[in-house]
């Protein structure tokens, strides 16, 4: 068995730390989400956590871990009589990105339940994590089905199995830790409001907090026994005060005081509904628990707010997560009550006591994203990198957008955009299982195997099956598509209030994407060349950052910006080849670069029409007088063409949804 990295050998990582903690002291705090660069040891914390957690006292024999003491009355396993259990190391279970629903949630054995009506069942990783960690790396990656079953046994606390009449229900409680890289995309705010708390994690610029991390990975991959060995005092006063504060929680006093605090707080961000007001609560009890206190300092509210509130101010993608901490501090002391301390500690010391929001000074200071941003000028404006280029324009307002869908069926991930065949929607059909039989078609079963009972020896009144006779049922749902947009940023398109307009409608359009779960990339042209902003990703942050700073001037190399995004296709097929895939081309038609640029232009164009990709041509052109060359181009490419002024208007999805017709 490996030995993991230990929890108190993690270098800085504060509010992470803190984080973990709070939740091993009180589970009711609701979990933790980890947002942060890669490399910045948010899976390392959150598998040491699991060795600090005290042992847990499970039912022998039980595969659900019901508590002996108050057994579940419904456990598949049970019924189970309240005596003394065994004791076992509380697990951490990790749900892969990729896995399937019977992988998750268990499985019955279809045949014996129709042949026999005997609920064989399978558990799956919710049962695995009942009383212990359910650990999701990537949790923003995760399937939509998965994500609702998630959903549906944190909020019941039991997981239930439903196959064609036959259910199975369990116990599921479990410790929800989710660890994600913003740069990949967000998570649906579903799921996001079931994590009690976030934090933000960020490498440190620090040389010597650096090194350490350096010195301390290297012993530990060196010997780690050795080197967690090290560690094993650490590590027991770690567990020690854990207990401790778990046996002092029910002993502290969340005052009058504190609750007006907590309840002003969240009415002063604006947070939907009242989770929040009850997080805060718990986690503020916690904070009171783990530094050894009985009573709710404002401290301990603060900290709860700089936890609990972040990831719930967000009202769409775009928005930044994080609070404004001087707000917050006025709050406090306008509604400061009687049982405050007049003298608040920084906060809880010992392993992970530092908490608030991360040092500015700790902030990314890397140029990584250069390339994407344009040098800054004076009074904090974007200098032009170029001849004739102009300062980025912000974008207009967004406006909700209707569904652009690709035609045909196609087999991409799960998603809500075009239509698909997928393992959840409507019935369409059946077909014999290739694999492992995940949905049951009844009729279909029943119809295969009725012809042959007699030959089976059938006497009594139940059905014989056999497993040729199961039929898997083929299913119609939603699938997510890879969005590229190919935008025009040469001179032609630099009037201001027509970029602004022009950036507004492609925010618009990411906004749908996300809500889609669609990839997104960008391809932009202007000058001389074209260059991919932003490969395809999952995460229109990134998208909607890179358009608000593109700059704009100089010529209009259509021909190369759409052989760049025809090259962008030819790999993202390769990397994902059941993903289909959108153009949006945001463009006047004009092109510059000698007596040809058109025809390359049309030639270029005509790649795209030969793959069958769809495509959208969003005529940009103005004026009294309009060449219709963005018309040609649709042509060309094979979709269709909308003006500017029809997708402001909120009319492109009618116009597009079906953007490409193929010959018969």
């Amino acid at each position: 068995m490996t030995t993991p990295f230990p929890f108190t050998a993690v270098v800085g990582q504060d509010d992470l730390r803190l984080a973990l903690l709070l939740n091993a002291v009180s589970p009711a705090v609701g979990g933790v989400l980890v947002r942060g660069e890669k490399g910045t040891a948010k899976s390392t914390a959150v598998r040491a956590l699991s060795a600090l957690l005290p042992e847990v006292s499970v039912v022998a024999g039980c595969r659900f871990s019901c508590d002996p003491a108050a057994p579940d009355p419904g456990c598949p396993d049970g019924p189970h009589e309240a005596g003394t259990g065994a004791s076992r190391p509380s697990r951490m279970v990790e749900l892969p990105v990729g896995a399937s629903e019977d992988r998750l949630v268990g499985a019955l054995d279809i045949e014996r339940a129709l042949a026999e009506g005997v609920k064989a069942f399978e558990p799956g990783l919710l049962a695995d994590a009942h009383r212990g960690i359910l650990y999701v790396d990537e949790v923003n990656l995760l399937h939509d089905h998965l994500v609702d079953l998630l959903l549906d046994a944190a909020a019941m606390g039991a997981s239930y199995v439903e196959r064609e009449g036959v259910s199975v229900r369990h116990a599921s409680k479990f410790l929800l830790v989710g660890t994600m890289n913003p740069e990949e995309g967000e998570l649906r705010p579903q799921l996001l409001d079931r994590f009690g708390l976030t934090v933000e994690v960020a490498a440190s610029r620090e040389p010597d907090q650096r090194v350490e991390v350096v010195r301390r990975r290297l012993a530990y991959d060196d010997d780690p026994a050795g080197f967690a060995a090290r560690w094993a005092d650490e590590e027991a006063a770690v567990r020690q005060r854990i207990v401790a504060a778990r046996e002092l929680l029910p002993s502290v006093r969340l005052g009058d005081g504190a609750l007006r605090q907590i309840a002003a707080t969240c009415a002063a961000f604006e947070v939907d509904g009242m989770r929040a007001d009850i997080v805060m609560a718990r986690t503020a009890v916690a904070l009171a628990a783990w530094a050894g206190r009985t009573d709710v300092l404002a401290e301990d509210v603060r900290q709860a707010a700089l936890l609990a509130l972040p990831h719930r101010r967000r009202r769409n993608p775009f928005d930044a997560p994080g609070l404004d901490e001087d707000k917050l501090d006025e709050t406090l002391e306008e509604f400061g009550g009687p049982d405050d301390d007049p003298d608040p500690d920084p906060g809880p010391d010992g392993p992970g006591g530092g908490g608030g929001q991360p040092d500015p000074d700790d902030a990314p200071q890397g140029d990584g994203d250069t390339a994407a941003r344009p040098e800054a000028g004076e009074n904090g404006q974007p200098r032009p990198s170029g001849a004739g280029e102009q300062s980025p324009v912000r974008a207009s307002e967004p406006f909700r957008a209707k569904v652009l869908s690709v035609p045909g069926i196609g087999e991409g991930a799960a998603g809500r955009r075009s239509r698909a065949r997928t393992e959840h929607g409507r019935t369409t059909g059946a077909r014999r299982p290739k694999g492992a039989l995940t949905k049951l078609h009844l009729a279909a079963t029943v119809q295969a195997a009725a012809p042959h009972q007699r030959a089976r020896g059938r006497s009594g009144p139940g059905l014989v099956v056999r497993r040729d006779d199961l039929r898997q049922a083929t299913r119609e749902g939603r699938e997510g598509n890879l969005v590229l947009f190919v935008v025009d940023a040469s001179g032609s398109m630099a009037a201001r209030q027509r970029m602004s307009a022009v950036k507004g409608a492609v925010l618009s359009l990411l906004l749908d994407a996300y809500q889609r779960r669609d990839k997104v990339g960008l391809v932009t042209f202007r000058g001389s060349a074209a260059e991919v902003a932003l490969p395809p990703t999952s995460s229109v942050d990134a998208a909607a950052a890179r358009l608000e700073t593109l700059p704009t001037g100089g010529r209009t190399p259509l021909a190369a910006g759409l052989l760049r995004a025809h090259e962008v296709l030819r790999v993202e097929r390769l990397r994902d080849p059941a993903r289909r895939a959108l153009v949006v081309l945001v463009t006047d038609g004009r092109a510059t670069g000698g007596p040809e640029a058109v025809a390359l232009a049309g030639r270029a164009a005509r790649l795209f029409a030969a793959d069958g990709v769809a495509s959208v041509v969003v005529d940009c052109e103005s004026g009294p007088v309009r060449l219709g060359l963005a018309g040609q181009l649709a042509g060309e490419l094979g979709g269709t063409a909308v003006t500017l002024d029809e997708l402001r208007a909120d009319s492109i999805a009618g116009l597009v949804k079906d953007v490409q017709r193929r010959a018969a």
